[in-house]
Formats: C-alpha cells, structure tokens, sequence
C-alpha cells in the first residue's frame, strides 16, 4: 500500500499522462503560435523588438522598447572578441579543431556560468543589492552596510557586483551610463544604494561597481528577480565566444597559443628513477 505521499504523487502524474500544460504558450495547428497571450507572428514578431521577445519568453513580461534596448545593449557589452577571456578560449579551441560553431557557443556559454564571472554572477549581484537595500530601509547606513561586508570577508572588498580580478574600474559601466541617460531612466533605489557603497569602496580600497553590480541594481529598480535577470542573460557571452571561433576556424591545428616543452618552466620534483619492486 502507498504512503499518502507517494498516492499524491502518483495522482498527480496520472493527471499529466499525454498532456503537456503549459502557462507560456505554445503552438496551437491552424491558429498560431502564443507567448503569454500573444501571437507570437501577428503580433510580436511585427511589432516588437528580439529583445522584448526574449524578455516575455524568460519573465511573462512584455517590457517597453526603451528598457528592452537597454537590456540588448548589456549583450553587446558582453560581446568581447578576445579569445585571453576564459569562455572564449573554448571558442577558439574548439574553432582550431574544427568543432561546429555550435558545439563551441555551447561549451563556451557553460564555461561562463560561473560564480566568480560571467552570467553566474548576477545572482548574488542581485541578491546583494537587495538584501542591503531592505537593510537600509531598516535603519543602516551606507557605510554600515559597506563595512560589514568587509568585515564578513575578512577586509577585502569582495562583494559581489564590485571591483574586478584583473583591473580596476570598467569601462562597460560608462558605456552603460551614457545609455541609461540618452533612453532616460532615472535612479532608482538599488542603484542609488550601488554608487553609496562604491563610494566607500573607492575612498578605501580604490574598487569601484562593475558591470554586473550596475545591471543587477538598475534590473532589481525595474523589479526583475535574480531568477529572471539570470535566465534573460544565460547566453551573454554567445557573441564573444562565437568570434573567437570564427577566427581559428580556418587556422591550422594547435595554432591558438602554441608552446613547446622549454616554454614551460617546471619547478617540480627532479627527473628520477622508479624503484624496481
């Protein structure tokens, strides 16, 4: 006899037994094809942007142009032809081997999924900005908020959507900046809160917000979750990684960043006998 558990699980897979349901939309033979309500060729594919297509398909929202093409322009800040950045060397690896471009976009996009880079970033971007702006409405300071960050990572300023491993500053958030302007868009909450603690940042330990700390405040003023932020961006850097492939994949095999065996200085354990047994 089944647990009452087990009995409610199997009812429920019964009710789903040749039935897919959906509350996105679908394809519907001799009607159309529906997103959240809409049709997708009538109406969308006429009269909206890609970007706002993505956006509905990702969160069930139809966004305005202006903030779809803000949105868009975040991909295009992304889309670096520079095969040193991590998830493009599989790019370019995968172009010298002559996988297909797809194969390469694929790998590259996982290799970018990452806590400490990439689209895996926004997450705790977003959880961040939120989680200190409900402390502010609480009564904490700026510079409260900022030190106990600090603090919890041992004085260095490691939070998430600040400073950068390799460089200081980001030219990405300028460019970002001009934009957020020129489509005007005012300063919400979140990010006003961002510049407050990148200005202690700065003043201390000379970091400043980077990319994914100036998206994740301005999306989470536009009230998207961590969720939805991470899946619109899930292929941020398919652009990139594409590039990259495109230039090696007409090159010879083993010509991206070829070494010989004296280019790599060894400081390991001396050449040595193996003992007979």
């Amino acid at each position: 006899m089944l647990s009452k558990t087990a009995s409610k699980t199997v009812a429920s897979l019964e009710a789903g037994r040749n039935c897919i349901k959906s509350r996105n939309g679908g394809w519907l033979p001799g009607e159309g094809v529906f997103v959240h309500g809409h049709r997708l060729l009538e109406d969308l594919v006429l009269n909206k942007s890609y970007m706002q297509i993505v956006v509905l398909n990702a969160t069930g929202r139809l966004v305005s142009r202006e903030l779809a093409d803000w949105m868009e322009a975040i991909l295009g800040c992304m889309s670096w032809p520079d095969p040193r950045i991590w998830c493009n060397q599989i790019g370019a690896l995968a172009g010298e081997t002559q996988a297909t471009v797809s194969a390469a976009t694929v790998a590259g996009t996982l290799a970018a999924d990452s806590r400490a880079y990439g689209q895996g970033t926004l997450v705790k971007g977003v959880e961040f900005i939120k989680n200190a702006l409900a402390k502010q409405q609480q009564g904490k300071t700026a510079v409260e908020i900022t030190a106990e960050e600090i603090k919890s990572n041992r004085g260095k300023p490691n939070i998430m959507g600040f400073a950068r491993p390799l460089a200081q500053g980001d030219e990405r958030v300028a460019a970002m900046e001009k934009l957020t302007e020129k489509l005007g868009f005012k300063r919400g909450p979140h990010l006003q809160l961002a510049y407050d603690i990148e200005a202690e940042l700065l003043a201390q330990f000379g970091e400043s917000m980077n990319i994914a700390g100036y998206m994740s405040a301005f999306l989470a003023d536009h009230n998207f979750s961590a969720s939805e932020i991470y899946s619109v961006y899930a292929v941020s850097v398919m652009s990139g990684v594409m590039a990259c492939h495109v230039e090696y994949a007409d090159q010879p095999a083993h010509s991206f960043l070829p070494l010989r065996c004296d280019d790599i200085n060894y400081t390991g354990t001396p050449v040595r006998s193996v003992k007979s047994i």
